[in-house]
């Protein structure tokens, strides 16, 4: 089982909790990170394009943990950025853990192994492996050589310690279904605990534009790799709702407020994806935010949009909603072969609006006005498994 059985009587035990009580907007996932600096330039990202000045900045153990308390979500990923960059990320983990939370750590598994001593296997954590596919195709994908072996070589260390490890598959247009499926069956040969996989959303700002899957190119993608695991009992840590989804059965519109960002600048208005402000309290963020302008048919940034950060908490309020459907997806897998479910129309969409520029300058500005002890500085530490950047913030 992908998910481990407490985890998912405890997760599905809030979720009902929330409907009983008529929450009619809840987090189930909190997105913590604590700093946007990484030790790649994937081609498919749009979250390190910062000045130097903002890429050093970094959220403390105690605003790491504020978040949390502000949140409430039972399950919380640790993204950037690469988390394992941050000095304080083993504090943050051992005192989220201790809060009894599910902690998923993102990490493209370049410091991984340097690291494991700093860690503690516990049924409240996971890493979270970055590995878009194949050798050829996670190389590709990550724009350097010879990161698909380290981080496999990371992942069998992981659990030779025995921890839990999943990993996250982004998949782009090109991407074929039987190089896909052999990779699902080679991480799970691997000893892989599960797999998280979702379309690649099309970040304003990523430095390949070309290889973006739009949503019918997606549904077919899924349903052809899902066709050929028939039978071959591959884990996903997903709700099998949203693989439902993936694959074009479910009419769903996104719920971006199911998985709230914390960054380094505050609470990502609307989504995980797209920043287009932020609020300084997560009260702020769920009062204050015009929700019903984003999603697919609402506004042009989100047209081909069918990732799990949206999505993933919408299938499972409807797994709450109708039980005996999950029931038959868990046990007969995704459908394959009967007509997809309607397009949701885009003729009413909002044209995008580009607010990169204006946030920057603003964050740029309050960064300038604050008068710290000591000025933010970065190290670089020339090290055997990857050139390694601690950026310390002002405090």
């Amino acid at each position: 089982m992908a998910v481990p059985l407490m985890q998912a009587v405890r997760v599905g035990r809030y979720v009902v909790k929330q409907h009983l009580i008529g929450r009619k907007r809840y987090p189930l996932v909190l997105m913590l990170e604590p700093l946007f600096r990484c030790n790649l330039a994937c081609a498919g990202c749009g979250k390190i394009d910062y000045p130097a000045q903002l890429l050093n900045q970094r959220l403390s153990l105690q605003e790491c943990l504020d978040a949390d308390a502000e949140c409430g979500a039972p399950v919380i990923a640790i993204a950037g950025g690469e988390p394992l960059l941050h000095k304080e990320m083993p504090e943050i983990v051992k005192a989220l853990v201790a809060r009894r939370k599910y902690i998923y750590l993102c990490t493209n598994a370049l410091l991984l192994e340097k690291k494991l001593d700093d860690y503690e296997p516990s049924p409240f954590f996971s890493w979270d492996v970055h590995l878009d596919g194949d050798k050829m195709m996670h190389d590709s994908s990550v724009c350097q050589d010879g990161v698909f072996e380290r981080a496999t070589a990371a992942i069998r260390a992981a659990k030779a310690r025995g921890f839990r490890v999943s990993i996250n598959c982004t998949l782009f247009d090109g991407a074929d279904p039987k190089r896909v499926a052999a990779f699902f069956d080679e991480v799970m040969a691997m000893g892989v605990d599960g797999v998280m996989t979702a379309p690649g959303y099309a970040y304003e700002r990523a430095p390949d534009q070309e290889h973006f899957l739009n949503r019918q190119k997606t549904k077919q993608l899924f349903r052809d790799i899902f066709r050929l695991g028939k039978g071959k009992k591959w884990r996903f840590t997903q709700s099998p709702l949203f693989l439902n989804f993936l694959a074009g059965n479910e009419n769903y519109h996104c719920t971006p407020w199911g998985k709230p960002l914390r960054t380094v600048f505050g609470w990502q208005r609307p989504c995980y994806l797209l920043g287009e402000g932020y609020a300084k309290s997560f009260r702020e963020l769920m009062d204050d935010t015009a929700w019903d302008q984003y999603g697919t048919g609402a506004y042009e940034k989100c047209a081909d949009c069918m990732v799990h950060s949206g999505y993933e908490s919408t299938a499972v309020m409807d797994a709450v909603r109708r039980p005996w459907h999950i029931a038959k997806v868990a046990l007969f897998g995704p459908e394959t072969e009967k007509p997809m479910v309607p397009e949701i129309s885009l003729a009413n969409q909002r044209p995008a609006e580009y607010r990169y520029e204006q946030q920057v300058e603003s964050q740029m500005s309050e960064l300038a006005s604050r008068k710290p002890a000591r000025g933010p500085r970065v190290r670089v530490h020339k090290a055997a498994e990857a050139d390694e950047v601690i950026a310390d913030a002002a405090d």
